[in-house]
């Protein structure tokens, strides 16, 4: 602050810290020597030059006998203050405005040390009326009314979001509204980034009290707001968009055709009602999964793939439920054609909502027929149950080390092509082109594939390995249907048997420990070699001096030895990554991919010779 005080008062810079800012005190003890104008010492007011003991001056206007408003101050050792305080010699802390009785107090404009800047109104240097703060390091900002250094009254507080390298997202959290003693206070309206509005009261930064609240898909929800939280919404002031049509959210139309038309409204309202309480956690669980495969990369944005869409349901055990994850790829609305079991066929995050409330209903709804509301019931449900206490447990062979999935997905495309070689029509779904157990056995015995590491024992076990039912009867599933997430998995196991890792390490250990074992051998004999050459004369004194070195070389060694066998275990750790790498290399290029190209070979010169041999039938019988 600058507070300029005459004769037996001082100059005092000092900031309260108000905000976390830096409290900074310069005093300069001011005595007036003399002033230049002829008036009273002690009331002299209006544009004066003074000269204080000690040879500092002011010359600006003065109140009363103080300075009051803009003027010079130059010190004694030649630094000048001009309208502007500087509270460092850096100059990054500064104070630029007006001054009433040595006060800051009217407009101004203060720069922090931290580089938080605040331009408005103050009062006894404080912020007080009309003012805007700027946080820089916590990208804020808030434009309104303050009282006593706080936010107090109507302002607009934004949150500014930044990725790395300073790019700025398109949207920022937006609150517009009543502040109390610098929270948010009253009626205010908030604007989330993701889209979403609520509108309501508040009470100490919580939603509290009656409140709308918007989703950013268009859905309206009055209701009481507690501590953040929705009570029981009022179910006659929600208003949502049809489910029917072009601009549908959610596509349940093969669901609410199951109920009665007199309780569709009222099914729709409360599934939607249960899918705004969940919105953020299934959002969270839509990110998580559609990053899978991917590189570090935290602030890109994918959608939701099948094949990682399969991922969840299974680290969920949906597929336990009684239904395949084939199944589910023809529950979903909009899956028609060759595409249907495609894993690149990508998902927007409200048919995801539509595909989890397909299956809740097919899964829970027979439990559950005596519930009010079956769809949100069984929604509810299968989210409480299945979906929150597993989601993002991955497990299985793809996706459970990030490394790992991102190098074994650059295999996917070519391997897709291989499962839909060797899929085949199922007779009950159309032109639906599906594989089952039975037929992946098949496939990699077309393949020769099979040998003493890779037993059809072995391949059926990874192969039943997420069945759900009776382990002394594993046959009774062959003729379950596999998704290509399955499918693949299955090759990254095979992968495991026909190219382990284990191998490889061994390898390494024993090259290692072949190293250990010579650097020992090695120690041994200079140390028997610095025995032999002790002095005959003075055997029995270096006798004890060289059983002493001996035992320091060899402790010496010992612990050289430990710290080398702890750096060659950390190389194996990290070559363990590099190994699995090694192994999905091997396994595709080597083993997999040949034995299908040779396959499609052999079989296309079959279907070769058997038209040939057709063709010429044909011509013997004409």
């Amino acid at each position: 602050m600058g507070t300029f005080e005459r004769r037996n008062q001082s100059l005092n810079l000092e900031d309260k810290a108000k905000w976390n800012e830096d409290p900074e005190l310069i005093v300069v003890l001011l005595n007036i020597k003399r002033v230049r104008e002829e008036s009273c010492e002690d009331e002299f007011s209006g544009q004066r030059e003074v000269y204080f003991e000690g040879g500092h001056v002011h010359k600006g206007m003065f109140s009363k006998g103080l300075m009051d408003g803009w003027g010079i101050f130059t010190h004694l050792n030649g630094l000048t203050y001009e309208g502007t305080v500087y509270y460092n010699e850096s100059k990054t802390s500064w104070y630029k405005g007006d001054w009433v009785m040595n006060n800051r107090e009217g407009r101004g404009e203060r720069c922090y040390v931290s580089g938080n800047t605040y331009s408005g109104e103050w009062k006894c240097n404080v912020r007080h009326g009309e003012g805007t703060m700027k946080w820089l390091k916590l990208g804020q900002q808030y434009v309104g009314r303050w009282c006593e250094g706080l936010q107090h009254g109507k302002g607009t507080h934004v949150w500014i979001q930044k990725r790395e390298g300073g790019l700025q997202y398109f949207q920022n959290n937006q609150y517009h509204g009543d502040f109390l003693h610098g929270q948010r206070h009253g009626h205010g309206v908030f604007y989330y980034a993701g889209g979403a509005i609520y509108e309501g009261e508040w009470k100490n930064n919580k939603k509290h009290g009656q409140g709308k609240l918007t989703s950013k898909n268009g859905h309206i929800f009055k209701g009481e707001f507690k501590d953040d939280k929705m009570m029981t919404p009022d179910l006659s002031g929600i208003r949502s968009p049809s489910l029917s049509g072009p601009d549908r959210i959610l596509n349940i139309e093969c669901l609410l055709r199951k109920i009665p038309q007199r309780k569709q409204d009222t099914e729709c309202k409360q599934v939607e009602f249960v899918v705004l309480q969940r919105d953020s956690q299934l959002r969270s669980i839509y990110s998580f999964y559609s990053r899978l495969g991917h590189s570090d990369c935290p602030h890109n944005t994918f959608l939701l793939s099948r094949l990682q869409f399969w991922c969840l349901l299974k680290d969920c055990s949906i597929h336990h439920r009684g239904i395949t994850l084939t199944q589910i790829n023809r529950l979903i609305p909009g899956n028609t054609g060759p595409e249907i079991h495609s894993p690149f066929t990508s998902m927007l995050f409200h048919e995801l909502l539509s595909s989890l409330i397909i299956i809740a209903f097919h899964i829970h709804s027979k439990d559950m027929k005596s519930q009010r509301n079956l769809l949100a019931s069984c929604f509810s449900k299968l989210v409480t149950d299945d979906i929150l206490p597993n989601a993002t447990k991955v497990k299985g062979f793809l996706f459970r080390e990030p490394d790992f999935a991102a190098a074994a997905v650059t295999y996917v495309k070519e391997c897709w092509e291989v499962f839909q070689v060797f899929c085949r029509v199922n007779t009950a779904h159309g032109e639906d082109k599906t594989m089952t157990c039975r037929q992946l056995l098949w496939m990699f015995k077309d393949l020769n594939f099979l040998d003493h590491h890779l037993t059809t024992g072995k391949l059926w076990e990874m192969i039943t390995a997420g069945y759900q039912g009776d382990p002394e009867n594993l046959t009774s599933c062959v003729d379950l249907e596999v998704t290509f997430l399955e499918f693949f998995e299955v090759l990254l196991g095979c992968a495991q048997v026909k190219c382990p890792v284990s191998d490889m390490l061994e390898e390494s250990r024993g090259r290692f420990s072949s190293e250990r074992r010579a650097r020992s051998e090695q120690s041994e004999s200079d140390a028997l070699q610095t025995d032999a050459q002790t002095d005959s004369k003075h055997s029995q004194t270096m006798e004890d001096s060289t059983q002493f070195v001996r035992s320091q070389l060899i402790n010496s060694e010992d612990e050289t030895l430990q710290q080398t066998e702890a750096t060659e275990e950390d190389g194996l750790i990290l070559q363990t990554s590099q190994h699995k790498f090694e192994t999905l290399h091997r396994f595709f290029n080597h083993f997999f991919f040949p034995a299908f190209n040779h396959y499609l070979s052999v079989t296309s010169k079959t279907k070769n010779k058997l038209a040939n041999e057709k063709k010429k039938t044909e011509r013997h019988e004409e």
